[in-house]
């Protein structure tokens, strides 16, 4: 589901959806900001947000980007940078002046820009299943995914509304809530959490203001702008975990249309090495050396894993913000 807490920002009208473990801050540990995927919400960390030997040690704030779960907006238009801006007000309002951020997929590359816009304000940063680029003809040179050609039918057609109509029976397609779901998951979108995403984005992806926060987040995701060139820039460690051999295609191919209708428009067959269609091994190789400002640039590949990493590896993430808060956390 969404997130519970709200916080009113004055930047674009925002209102940023949020939950923070343990019911509150507490300024005796460090904090680490957790920023979720595509059409996903704070539920994406429900495990991190429920684990005792992670919130024992460390807060855990997880926060919507725009576009997502609760966080809504007056302006139409938004981008990537505006919700790393808004993350970081998000931390202004709850009075939390250092972190680590973590991102999953998209939010990986938002916590990037949220080390470039306060690089002394954020003390790590953990990318999972990400890219530092656009969606460019070298990305998918390298293996990655090509998301034009199936989003287009949505943005152009199946998410607008008729001579400025408002659309207040939209509810979220079938087809992207399958893609979704088993693109992000793999072999871990059993039938109960299928179903969990399912009515989650059901019911944030309805109505006139659903369909234009779905739209704008997927204008985002495919028009957005890369990083590669500011890489140097980010100053604070950076811990990359990407999957090395997983079991995403075999095990989604069999549940049906919906991820093979997608895969057919998005995907190149996995190949590198492995069976994350979207970001191939050769973009973490790559990109992580491009961290030439970094005190600590590290990249771990994980066997068995999904594009969602955080749901098929949760000890390695939590291993993973653990040991980066114990040693730079002071």
């Amino acid at each position: 589901m969404a997130a519970k807490g709200v916080i009113e920002l004055p930047q674009l009208g925002i209102r940023a959806g949020y939950e923070l473990s343990n019911g509150g801050y507490d300024s005796s540990k460090p904090t680490c900001v957790l920023i979720n995927s595509m059409c996903t919400t704070v539920s994406l960390y429900r495990e991190q947000l429920s684990d005792k030997r992670l919130t024992s040690a460390v807060n855990l704030l997880a926060i919507e980007p725009l576009g997502h779960g609760a966080t809504s907006c007056v302006a139409e238009q938004f981008n990537y940078w505006d919700t790393a801006s808004m993350a970081l007000q998000v931390l202004d309002a709850l009075g939390i002046q250092k972190c680590f951020a973590l991102g999953t997929s998209q939010g990986g590359w938002i916590v990037t820009r949220m080390a470039l816009l306060e690089p002394t304000r954020i003390q790590g940063i953990l990318i999972l299943g990400s890219s530092m680029d656009a969606e460019t003809a070298q990305s998918r040179e390298e293996g990655c995914w090509d998301p034009a050609p199936f989003v287009r039918p949505f943005i152009e057609d199946r998410w607008s509304s008729r001579d400025g109509a408002t659309t207040p029976s939209f509810v979220v397609d079938d087809e992207w809530i399958g893609s979704i779901a088993h693109l992000g998951f793999g072999k871990a979108a059993t039938p109960e959490n299928t179903e969990f995403w399912t009515q989650t984005l059901r019911e944030v992806y309805k109505g006139d203001e659903g369909r234009r926060k779905l739209k704008m987040a997927t204008i985002a995701l495919v028009e957005r702008d890369g990083l590669v060139f500011r890489l140097p820039y980010v100053t604070c460690p950076v811990h990359w975990l990407h999957v090395s051999v997983g079991f995403l295609s075999s095990s989604c191919v069999a549940t049906g249309r919906f991820y093979q209708s997608f895969c057919a428009d998005m995907c190149n067959p996995p190949e590198k090495g492995t069976d994350d269609p979207v970001y191939s091994l050769e973009i973490p190789k790559r990109q992580i050396k491009m961290f030439t400002g970094s005190k600590d640039a590290k990249l771990d590949m994980l066997d068995g894993g999904a594009h969602f990493l955080n749901a098929t590896h949760p000890k390695e993430m939590t291993d993973a913000i653990l040991q980066m808060a114990a040693k730079y956390g002071q």
